[in-house]
């Protein structure tokens, strides 16, 4: 049994986005510390104007009651989060081991690993990465969402002042009317979000339910536990990648390759392809359960949309084994291992598209002429148990482990610079397999950060 109290002591002391703030806009703001006094100093004056978690439940209750009474316009909400580099870290004099190797390497030492597009130089790999996270000057990562989020932002680098350099700033926000919630390949985003024992609500029929410390260090359920400095307790790991989604040549591949079921108009199957891509149509509905044609009545039902899992599915006639849902939560698929072997590599995602919507000249050329795509950030305990796990499954072609080889993820698995393949995606002919000539979604960089607790903001970072 956990204690209630220590529940509630984790969440007064932990920052917002770990249990996801609502939020329409947000900023994402990378910054060098240049002054570490001063940057200490200040620190101490910007830590009042960061929600605590437990501030989240209230602004929710608000925001329902809100909509229950009928009231017009929105609920304003403001939440700052600040997290740190390893880099930053250390700068600010803290050389406490946080046992997590992949922080201490950083992400862009990780990107090989990951599978990111690069070149070998010699004895270096070179990888396609914007320069500002090639830099190596990342310090740190402040987050704003608000009504506001442009008051929020002059907060935080007013009180800062000249203590530090901005390397580069992200402007995230949800797309337009119908597609309020969805990223920009028009699939609805963030359905299948972990339930954390104690600390959220109670979960809805086929969601997972896992120890908080799974997601936040030094909870009960945190693997490495025992070995954690006591400050870092009731922190998070944060990861930062800016995934670039190539739409209309997503689109056109879609267009080019329809599955052709009997009776099957082309546009339909193009469609079906895209669902199989994903495991789910773009409303949510889960292809598991609605294989062949879109359902939002059951997208929209909460008690439905995630009650599946893939025990009966000895083949890929419903959801191929490759899709996008099924790579990174296998579900039942590993069950012969038990349960931590899919509720270990848990994340809590916190994710926002960023860019503008594609133009009518982009979708005639099929060519996308600027960045687009999600500021993908998850929390974990630890990185190589939460993210990169999930990503080493995309980029593993023979996991799930079936009686074929299931291929790439079509939507994240990444090659580095060669192709991919997939298989399953038709369903017609399940044996087939699909060449994937480009990447869809482009990593064009990004970095790992410690969210501290509120307490160790005031006793550790601002000292």
């Amino acid at each position: 049994m956990y204690d209630p109290a220590a529940i509630s002591h984790l969440l007064r002391r932990s920052q917002p986005r770990r249990l996801g703030i609502p939020k329409r806009v947000e900023w994402f703001l990378f910054f060098k510390i240049t002054n570490v006094d001063d940057f200490k100093k200040y620190l101490k004056e910007l830590i009042p104007a960061i929600t605590t978690s437990t501030d989240i439940a209230e602004i929710r209750n608000a925001i329902n009651d809100h909509k229950n009474e009928g009231k017009q316009g929105l609920i304003r909400v403001s939440g700052i989060n600040l997290a740190f580099s390893n880099r930053g870290i250390q700068t600010l004099g803290i050389d406490d081991d946080l046992t997590d190797p992949s922080f201490t390497s950083g992400q862009l030492a990780r990107a090989q690993a990951l599978g990111d597009q690069g070149q070998i130089i010699g004895d270096t790999f070179d990888v396609n990465w914007i320069p500002a996270f090639k830099g190596g000057d990342i310090d740190g990562l402040a987050g704003d969402c608000e009504a506001s989020v442009v008051e929020a932002f002059n907060r935080v680098t007013n009180v800062l002042g000249n203590s530090f350099k901005e390397v580069l700033k992200v402007k995230g926000g949800v797309r337009p009317g119908k597609e309020k919630g969805h990223e920009h390949f028009g699939f609805l985003n963030g359905i299948s979000q972990p339930a954390i024992l104690s600390v959220t609500p109670p979960p809805f029929p086929g969601q997972a339910v896992v120890d908080p410390g799974i997601i936040i260090v030094g909870a009960t359920g945190d693997p490495n536990l025992s070995s954690r400095p006591s400050w870092a307790v009731n922190g998070s790991f944060l990861v930062y990648r800016q995934l670039n989604q190539l739409v209309p040549e997503f689109s056109k591949f879609l267009v080019d390759n329809p599955i052709h079921e009997v009776g099957l108009p082309p546009a339909e199957g193009s469609e079906l392809l895209g669902a199989r891509f994903v495991g789910r149509w773009k409303s949510g509905a889960p292809v598991a359960l609605a294989p062949t044609h879109d359902d939002p009545e059951l997208a929209a039902d909460k008690q439905r949309n995630n009650n599946f899992d893939f025990s009966e599915a000895a083949d890929q006639t419903n959801c191929p084994f490759a899709a996008h849902i099924r790579k990174t939560n296998p579900r039942s698929d590993l069950s012969r291992f038990g349960p931590s072997a899919t509720l270990l590599h848990s994340i809590s995602r916190q994710s926002i598209p960023f860019g503008p919507e594609v133009t009518p000249e982009e979708y005639r050329e099929n060519k996308t002429h600027c960045d687009r795509g999600l500021s993908f950030v998850c929390y974990q305990s630890v990185l190589a148990n939460g993210f990169e796990f999930m990503q080493a499954r995309a980029n593993n072609i023979h996991f799930p482990v079936k009686q074929v080889v299931p291929g790439f993820d079509p939507i994240i698995g990444q090659n580095g610079n060669d192709t991919r393949t997939t298989q399953g995606s038709d369903p017609t002919a399940q044996s087939n397999s699909l060449s994937l000539p480009f990447e869809f979604v482009v990593s064009k960089g990004g970095e790992y950060f410690f969210s501290p607790s509120i307490t160790a903001l005031k006793t550790k970072f601002a000292a």
